[in-house]
């Protein structure tokens, strides 16, 4: 079948078999799974906020001695080592979801991460606490990479943008857990001040051990290990309205899966990266994940999540228990922003959420820029307009990258490819990430309120990027990607695909109405 007919074939499905409503005893067990699931963008986010705010706290800069200049702690070992984690998290993520499971990926990378939480809320020394950041970022990534192929693949097509959405969006779930509880606890004159929300970071991982084993495995990887007829009862009670494993839908993506699932020998070396450009198809959905990993990076979000606090003191805000609270203000904005575009993320498509995400971005860094300078009459309103437009830029970024950083990666890249993609994508992301933590503090250094529009102007290539190469994956199967990049334009093909089904659903609703 062409991808038009199938997307035709999705729809007559889909009316046959609607699945479960949202709002029954199914639909709560299902929204359970997510939550479990999201457990792991959950830890991510706690990270650099627990660091921003401990970061300002003198409790922590004299129990271990951190110099600082210019009033700003010299700190950007203490953040870089997380991102080492990260970076060495990619091969064992390049192997083990594919061997042992999304669910077991999981679990393991959350036992590394609180061992890593432990070590650090019980540190002495800074090499103590230096270990513990690294075992920290490396179970995070290795937990939060298996945890994306795993939603990605329960999910249906209708319904896996909002999902993958809230998984990435979580994400500030942990900034504000982690921002809320260093509110009072910064206020302790002693060391518990720090080391409470070190605690604390293991929270998420735990909540995801406890529960991650109840969950049934990724009925694709399943498949691909030849538990055929497993699959199928997962797929039919996950999908299915009355978990008829011969339903049109069941028999439907069963068809799709096992077209496209083909693990070849290559594919198997954990330490071979090879396949994911041995054709022009795989090097174009390489290339949206690259686009993913700077943006959704270097759009200037990293310059706050990370140095807010030092945003602050630019600002003239230096009272440390007021940056924390805004710090915790900033997280809750941010997390309002990042639900409303999921909840858009299968209206509106992929391409608008990013291109709306960048223009926002460059817009923000532009205004802050000129209301941060220190050119013409300064003024505690200027600076507090300063601060809300910060706030504002990450309501808006979140709005439109956080969402996709989960979602689209996981809907470009085949099944064979999503393992080892997902770990290359990781790599190019905490890659990208060391320029938020080794060169930012130098250029807020150097560069002041110019770092903005550094930014803005990097915006404005995202835009243009995004434009020319992403490719609108709303409503196609992870299958039906396939013929997409096959095709000679796959941005255009993708669209004229968009397009008709847009069509024939518009039939549809005018032949209802007029029935």
């Amino acid at each position: 079948m062409t991808s038009v007919e199938k997307q035709e074939a999705l729809r007559l499905a889909e009316a046959a078999d609607p699945g479960f409503k949202a709002f029954s005893y199914r639909g709560f067990i299902f929204t359970l799974y997510v939550l479990v699931v999201c457990c792991c963008s959950g830890d991510n986010g706690m990270d650099p906020t627990v660091m921003s705010a401990i970061n300002s706290m003198s409790q922590f800069q004299n129990y271990f001695g951190i110099p600082s200049s210019g009033g700003v702690p010299k700190t950007g070992i203490v953040f870089g080592i997380y991102t080492i984690g990260n970076v060495c998290s990619v091969f064992p993520n390049a192997y083990l979801p594919d061997r042992i499971g999304r669910r077991w990926s999981m679990f393991v990378g959350n036992l590394v991460l609180i061992l890593g939480a432990m070590l650090t809320a019980n540190a002495t020394s800074m090499g103590m606490f230096m270990g513990g950041r690294f075992l920290t970022g490396f179970g995070c990534t290795f937990a939060a990479t298996s945890a994306k192929s795993y939603l990605a693949e329960i999910t249906s097509p209708s319904s896996r943008g909002r999902f993958m959405g809230l998984l990435n969006s979580f994400y500030y779930v942990g900034q504000i857990i982690a921002s809320g509880i260093a509110v009072p606890t910064g206020r302790y004159s002693t060391d518990w001040a720090w080391r409470a929300p070190l605690f604390v970071q293991g929270v998420p991982a735990i909540i995801n051990i406890a529960f991650i084993m109840l969950l049934p495995e990724s009925p694709r990887w399943l498949y691909s290990r030849g538990h055929t007829d497993r699959a199928a009862r997962i797929l039919a009670d996950l999908h299915s309205e009355n978990r008829d494993v011969n339903s049109p839908l069941i028999q439907l993506e069963l068809r799709e899966i096992e077209e496209v699932i083909q693990l070849d020998d290559a594919t198997k070396h954990w330490w071979d990266f090879r396949p994911l450009f041995h054709n022009a198809a795989s090097r174009y959905r390489i290339y949206l994940c690259i686009i993913v990993s700077i943006w959704g990076q270097l759009s200037g979000n990293g310059l706050i999540t990370y140095y807010l606090t030092v945003l602050l003191n630019q600002a003239g805000i230096t009272s440390p228990d007021r940056q924390r609270v805004l710090n915790f203000v900033n997280s809750i904005t941010s997390f309002a922003g990042a639900l409303s575009g999921t909840a858009m993320a299968d209206h509106v498509g992929r391409r608008f959420l990013m291109i709306f995400g960048s223009f926002c971005s460059a817009a923000g860094m532009s205004i802050v820029a000129g209301l941060l300078c220190n050119t013409g009459p300064q003024s505690i309103m200027r600076a507090n307009a300063g601060i809300s437009f910060i706030f504002l830029f990450m309501v808006f970024f979140s709005f439109g990258w956080t969402p996709i950083q989960a979602l689209y990666p996981t809907e470009v890249l085949s099944f064979e490819m999503r393992a080892k993609g997902l770990a290359f994508q990781t790599l190019i992301t905490q890659g990208v990430s060391c320029i938020n933590t080794f060169a930012l503090p130098s250029a807020l250094a150097a560069l002041s309120w110019k770092t903005y529009i550094i930014f803005a102007c990097w915006d404005v290539v995202g835009i243009v990027t995004v434009w020319i190469m992403a490719v609108e994956t709303k409503q196609l199967t992870l299958e039906e990607m396939d013929a997409v990049f096959e095709s000679k334009h796959p941005r255009k093909f993708a669209d004229e695909i968009s397009k008709e089904a847009r069509r024939r659903a518009k039939e549809q609703r005018n032949g209802m109405a007029i029935a």
